[in-house]
């Protein structure tokens, strides 16, 4: 089943970028809305080595950490 959803007041200037991006993924604006959505509402679930990358940016614990 399908919903349809309605944004009010968009700035132009925020329009003209999704429009943008939606073109350099070969999409059309609402194609890239959803994928947009899809991306920001799936659960985030790390590869071992995106978790590995992100504690190697942490650095060593400290004496006093």
């Amino acid at each position: 089943m399908t919903v349809t959803l309605s944004i009010r007041n968009v700035p132009a200037a925020l329009v003209k970028r999704l429009k943008r991006k939606a073109a350099i993924h070969k999409r059309s604006l609402q194609g890239e809305l959803i994928a947009i959505l899809e991306e920001a509402a799936s659960p985030s679930r790390l590869t071992v080595d995106e978790l590995w990358q992100r504690a190697r940016r942490l650095g060593p614990p400290t004496p006093g950490d």
